[in-house]
């Protein structure tokens, strides 16, 4: 499953402050807990055409991949996207195109 979604609505932090206390009640383990937490911030701030694109945290967790969360996630912070070279110093673009990447 492959959500759409055309609009990011970040939260405000006493919202977030709600969901991080709300997520520590739902998993001892603390990798657990974070992912949970990532999934309902998810959850609330994705929308396709004005609606949720997710109806719950489960729906987040099987229609994303953990870099794909992670990306959105970033979008909501307002941080910059990386190039393929900032994430890996020894991504050789060139050779990518070459093999048939974008």
């Amino acid at each position: 499953m492959n959500p759409q979604i055309d609009e990011l609505r970040p939260p405000t932090a006493a919202r977030l402050l709600t969901i991080w206390r709300t997520c520590r009640e739902m998993a001892d383990d603390p990798l657990e807990r974070v992912l949970l937490c990532n999934a309902h911030i998810l959850k609330e701030c994705c929308f396709f055409q004005g609606r949720p694109a997710f109806d719950n945290e489960t729906a987040v967790l099987e229609a994303l991949t953990g870099r794909q969360m992670e990306h959105l996630l970033r979008q909501l912070a307002g941080e910059p996207e990386k190039t393929a070279r900032e994430v890996n110093p020894g991504f050789d673009e060139e050779r990518f195109r070459q093999l048939g990447g974008v």
